[in-house]
């Protein structure tokens, strides 16, 4: 099973488990995980969700070949497509959600972290938005929340270039909380779901609520813009230069583009 769920001491978790693929995302992975969030949500025992990966790596983000000869019906940018449903799922979700990240966290591995409420990354964090260099734009609100965050222009050098960066940058940048080292992140991220164990559970939910009331109207609006956006470029000579480029494990050329 690619994706591993169960709940302990209050704390949901989601676990990413496909190491021999780097923990690349399927669309049925996409929809397993939406179903552990509804799952989750509608627990009452559940007051945390812990979303972890593997030793060494998050996740290395969508799989391509996956996405490319199995889309979702409807095309990526339908509303019932499994990667908006997680999308919506996520940002939907009603308890505090934490992180738990070592390794590579590289495309939806980064910007679903943008929707967390608590990241904890490992020394060994490498955190990468390189939709551009694939042909394709952000995605999950990216393009306003990064921004927002550490301003334009190193926004742009993570969005436009897809500079890689690190778990301390990514703290410098307010997208994680701290860095550990490898072997604690879990368990210190376990450790701060469970604290809600001994809060009021409908009094999180509310403060939750009303820390995101002003900028949902603004996120859904940049997610839907940029499935659509997303879905044109899938199609586009541009991305399907760069990922023949990628299964032929060369360098794409866009010097025919303008």
């Amino acid at each position: 099973m690619s994706i591993k769920t169960a709940t302990l001491n209050g704390v949901a978790t989601i676990e990413i488990a496909r190491p021999e693929k780097k923990n690349a995302l399927t669309v049925a992975m996409y929809q397993a995980m939406t179903d552990a969030l509804h799952a989750a949500q509608a627990d009452p025992a559940v007051r945390a969700l812990l979303i972890t990966g593997q030793p060494g790596v998050f996740t290395s983000g969508n799989d391509i070949d996956d996405f490319m000869n199995r889309p979702p019906a409807g095309g990526i940018d339908s509303p019932d497509s499994p990667v908006v449903l997680f999308m919506k799922a996520l940002y939907g979700f009603e308890k505090p959600v934490v992180a738990a990240v070592t390794g590579a966290a590289i495309g939806i591995g980064t910007t679903m972290l943008l929707h967390c409420d608590f990241v904890y990354v490992s020394d060994e964090a490498r955190l990468a938005m390189p939709f551009v260099s694939l042909g394709l734009v952000p995605e999950f609100a990216s393009s306003l929340i990064v921004p927002r965050l550490m301003g334009h222009v190193r926004a742009a050098e993570k969005l436009l270039l897809g500079d890689p960066f690190t778990g301390a940058d990514a703290v410098e940048f307010g997208i994680a909380n701290a860095v550990l080292p490898a072997t604690e992140v879990v368990n210190h991220a376990r450790r701060i779901a469970e604290r809600f164990n001994s809060l009021p559970p409908g009094a999180v939910r509310e403060s939750k609520k009303l820390m995101r009331a002003s900028a949902t109207p603004a996120v859904m609006a940049a997610i839907h813009a940029e499935n659509q956006q997303f879905a044109a470029r899938l199609a586009s000579p541009e991305a399907r230069e760069a990922f023949t480029a990628f299964f032929q494990k060369r360098k794409p050329d866009f010097t025919q583009f303008s």
